[in-house]
């Protein structure tokens, strides 16, 4: 098993916590896992990304080469669309449709969506829409989580332990928002799967 994921997004969203929570499921697992972050200028609403590479078997470096991912998961069209030279011809895309406008000069989100339909291998929604129809606008990371979950070679159980070990402090009805979520994205793309 290995699966090699770019987490992509702006800083706030939570994508550092999908990478916690994943390395939360892989320990749990038994699984190798390395990660590298750039958090840029996370605070003022700029790029974050993390490279998360999780395998049976030892792993030499924390960093993806170009066309190496199987995944890029992102909460942001633009930032999932700046890392498409690391994934595999065979590799997915998982992201939400909705923009973060923080620039100026933020392309028109026709262009992105456009842009994003050239991939095969491609699953893009309005995941805050959804998220605050299933659960919370806060959530809308565990429904990326979720709509990812099917292209990681992990047991969804371990993932959602993940989650509950990630949000445990911070009460049961946080915890079940999130898996709420969570499961919600996870079934879209299992659907959406179906359908191809």
């Amino acid at each position: 098993m290995k699966t090699d994921i770019v987490l992509a997004g702006v800083g706030g969203q939570g994508i550092l916590s999908i990478a916690t929570i994943l390395g939360a499921a892989a320990l749990k697992e038994n699984l190798h896992l390395k990660q590298a972050e750039v958090h840029g200028m996370s605070q003022r609403g700029g790029d974050v990304q993390s490279n998360l590479r999780l395998s049976s078997d030892p792993i030499a470096s924390d960093l993806i080469p170009l066309g190496g991912a199987d995944l890029i998961v992102s909460l942001e069209p633009m930032e999932a669309l700046r890392y498409v030279s690391y994934l595999k011809p065979t590799g997915w895309i998982v992201t939400n449709t909705a923009p973060f406008v923080n620039i100026d000069n933020y392309p028109e989100e026709n262009a992105l969506n456009e842009e994003l339909e050239r991939f095969d291998n491609v699953v893009a929604f309005d995941m805050d829409a959804m998220s605050k129809e299933v659960a919370t606008a806060r959530a809308s990371n565990m429904l990326l989580l979720g709509a990812a979950a099917p292209f990681i070679d992990m047991e969804v159980e371990k993932i959602e332990d993940g989650i509950r070990t990630v949000f445990g402090a911070k009460g049961e009805n946080i915890v079940e928002t999130n898996i709420k979520a969570f499961r919600a994205g996870y079934d879209y793309t299992r659907n959406l799967l179906k359908t191809r």
